[in-house]
C-alpha cells in the first residue's frame, strides 16, 4: 500500500533494477485478500507478504501468505513448490 515514491525509494535503496508495482489505494491488495489491517509497527494497514506461482494461463498454482511482514517464503520454498507442479 506504499505510494509510487515510497516504492521507488525502496527499490533504489535495495539496488533492485526491476519495476515494483504500487497500490496506494489498496484496491488490488483487498481484491486478493492481502490486506493486513493495522499490520505495520505504527498501526497502519499494510499488504500481507505473499508469493505466488502463476502458470502460463494465469492460474495461481501455489501461494504463500503470512500475517507477519518479517516472514517470507525462501527461494528454496518457491523452487520446491515449482518442482512439485511438474
Amino acid at each position: 500500500m506504499d505510494t509510487p515514491n515510497e516504492s521507488a525509494t525502496l527499490c533504489r535503496k535495495a539496488g533492485y533494477t526491476f519495476t515494483f508495482l504500487s497500490d496506494p489505494k489498496g484496491e488490488g491488495i483487498r481484491r486478493y485478500d492481502l490486506q493486513h489491517r493495522t499490520g505495520s509497527p505504527d498501526g497502519k494497514d499494510i499488504a500481507r507478504p505473499a508469493e505466488f506461482l502463476v502458470d502460463a494461463s494465469g492460474v495461481v498454482r501455489w501461494r504463500n501468505l503470512t500475517d507477519d511482514f518479517r516472514k517470507r517464503a525462501t527461494p528454496d520454498d518457491v523452487l520446491k513448490a515449482a518442482q512439485l507442479l511438474h
